[in-house]
């Protein structure tokens, strides 16, 4: 499911994948966020966390595997909102493997990154470690056991650097700037799409 980082400029298809996402968010109240779109745009960011290093190998497998259970759920379910209710009606919504559940996580690894760009858009120098840090603790940190907390810290010592990572990428920075920023604020609207999915039916989000 994962996409290859090469040389046909990963950022701008995430970006320009998100956007379509939000603006079909934003078009109108009664929009609804089709599950195959979403799988696919989800399935752009996976080479992101493997291109992190050890520190986020746990957090790659567990995404990967979830966008890939939404994008086969996408063959017979056509929106987030049916997916949902899917599993609302069958009483499996905090099941182990439920697909809401998979939504949940998958959000998690997107406002992981959103974070993560936002930090780096704003943190001067070459280190990835400051923004890495800040977007785990946020995100995914409060829902993770202390022994992978433990690995995570042990892994930001060998994060590659801001250089290499956007060379892996194939972009210059100015450029990796400008489809950040676009990709930050389209997942916080696709990101407060979701929420309110759950939160309309009292289901929550934390946990």
């Amino acid at each position: 499911m994962a996409e290859p980082i090469n040389g046909d400029k990963t950022l701008h298809q995430i970006a320009d994948a998100f956007k379509n996402l939000a603006n079909t968010v934003s078009d109108s109240q009664s929009s609804e966020v089709e599950v195959a779109p979403f799988s696919r745009a989800c399935s752009l960011i996976s080479p992101l966390f493997g291109s992190l290093g050890i520190a986020f190998k746990f957090a790659e497998m567990d995404y990967v595997a979830k966008v890939n259970d939404l994008a086969e759920a996408s063959k017979s379910i056509q929106t987030l909102n049916s997916l949902i209710d899917r599993d609302v009606q069958a009483n499996s919504v905090r099941n182990s493997g439920s697909r809401t559940r998979n939504l949940l996580r998958v959000k998690r690894g997107l406002d992981m990154v959103r974070v993560l760009f936002q930090q780096m858009i704003v943190t001067e120098g070459n280190s990835l470690k400051d923004p890495a840090s800040k977007a785990y603790e946020q995100a995914l940190a409060p829902y993770h056991g202390w022994a992978i907390r433990k690995a995570v810290s042990a892994g930001m010592y060998v994060l590659p650097t801001k250089e290499q990572l956007l060379k892996k990428l194939n972009e210059d920075e100015a450029s990796a700037k400008i489809q950040m920023q676009i990709y930050a604020s389209a997942s916080e609207a696709l990101i407060q799409y979701i929420d309110k999915l759950f939160v309309s039916r009292n289901l929550g989000t934390d946990w």
